[in-house]
Order: structure tokens, then C-alpha cells, then sequence
């Protein structure tokens, strides 16, 4: 038996109650077509809402094998295309995408209580898009780019400190352009699930999917 003390224990009525208050106001989302649109609302709300980094989001991938992996990414751009995050292509998730290019996403914004989940297909950026964002970026962290072996063994901290100051003295004050190993790539979702807190775990749950890419959205209620 886990300790008490670790982990939360379930809600009681009243904190169910409380949560009731809560989200009583929420907006009705099952009259909704378009889960893009509905998606671009919810990622405002959360940027009002969430402490920091309102577009970080777990990243699920799988090797050529089918073991899954996952970590947190920054969402960069999303529109009708799909869902944008960038990387170094030869990190631990470059490898697995260019194995295997499926994905899926989860977005949790806890201060809204809320959740969205995402799982499609993945295509890389074009080199204009890559290009683009990575100019965007600090200077430092565009050095930074060329300076990790992202996922690869690290020797010591002062290793990768040293390798930053290289690579910062070898552009000196010029452009540090975008290393050919970094750049983007794009999840084009075949399913969609937009998840809503309520009380004594009867959630709402609305689901869209599709069976590829040319077709058009099928909405419907999951149970909790």
C-alpha cells in the first residue's frame, strides 16, 4: 500500500463540491465542430490561466520496436495543419520519429482542468518554417543548438559548458544560422479528445476523429 503521506487521497464530497463552484461556469463545449477552433479557445484560456508555459505538452513516441517513450515540448504553432514542436533531429525522439513517424500529445492544464490529447501522423517542417522559428530565437539559445549532442552521453557539465563557448567564439558577433540537424515537425491529428473536469470523476469527454487526413471530423460523447 502506497504511502499516505506521498500520495493525495481521493476527493471528499466537499472538495467535490468545491469543484462544482468551480467549473459551473465553464463553457458548454459538445456544440462544437471544429476542434481546432475549439482547441485555439482552450489554449487561450490556459495562457491566462496556467503560471508558466501554457503550451508545454507531453510528447508520446514509440521506436521501431513499438516501445513507447515520452517527454515534455514546448508547442510552437498549431493551426488547421496540425500541432509544430522543433528538436534536434538526432535526439532521442528524432531517432524514433524518423522509425516510426506517429505521435501523440497531451495537453494538462491543471489550473483550468483540462486536458487534450492528440494522435496522428508526423511530418517534418518545411526548411522555411525551421528557418523562420529558429531565427526567432535568444542567440543564446540558437548557440545552444549547436552546441548539445541533445540525448547523447555528457561527460561532465563543464563538457557542455566549454562546447557553448566554443561554438559561441566561432560566430562571434555574425548570424547563427540553424544547425542541418534541428529543425521541426508537425503532427497531423487523426483524433482529438478534449477532456473537462467534473465532480465524483463524471467527466465530460468529447472526441473527434477522422479516417485520414481528406475526410471530414466525426464528434462524439465518451463516457467518463
Amino acid at each position: 500500500m502506497s504511502d499516505d503521506k506521498l500520495i493525495p487521497p481521493s476527493p471528499d464530497a466537499e472538495t467535490y463540491a468545491r469543484t462544482a463552484v468551480a467549473t459551473a461556469n465553464a463553457v458548454e463545449i459538445f456544440d462544437r465542430e471544429d476542434p481546432f477552433a475549439l482547441f485555439a479557445d482552450w489554449l487561450t484560456e490556459a495562457k491566462k490561466k496556467e503560471p508558466n508555459d501554457a503550451n508545454a505538452v507531453a510528447l508520446a513516441t514509440a521506436d521501431a520496436s513499438g516501445l513507447p517513450d515520452v517527454r515534455m515540448v514546448l508547442l510552437k504553432d498549431v493551426d488547421v495543419d496540425g500541432f509544430v514542436f522543433y528538436t534536434n533531429l538526432e535526439s532521442g525522439k528524432g531517432g524514433q520519429l524518423a522509425e516510426n513517424p506517429q505521435a501523440a500529445l497531451c495537453f494538462h492544464w491543471k489550473s483550468l482542468r483540462r486536458q487534450v490529447r492528440v494522435r496522428g501522423a508526423v511530418e517534418p517542417v518545411s526548411a522555411e518554417e525551421a528557418d523562420a522559428y529558429f531565427a526567432s530565437r535568444a542567440r543564446d539559445s540558437r548557440i545552444g543548438a549547436w552546441a548539445s549532442k541533445q540525448s547523447r552521453p555528457l561527460e561532465s557539465r563543464f563538457a557542455l559548458e566549454k562546447s557553448v563557448a566554443r561554438e559561441a567564439a566561432r560566430f562571434g558577433l555574425g548570424e547563427v544560422p540553424r544547425p542541418p540537424h534541428w529543425s521541426g515537425f508537425r503532427i497531423r491529428p487523426l483524433s482529438l479528445e478534449f477532456w473537462r473536469d467534473r465532480p465524483f470523476r463524471l467527466h465530460d469527454r468529447m472526441f473527434f476523429d477522422r479516417p485520414d487526413l481528406g475526410s471530414t471530423w466525426t464528434v462524439s460523447r465518451l463516457y467518463p
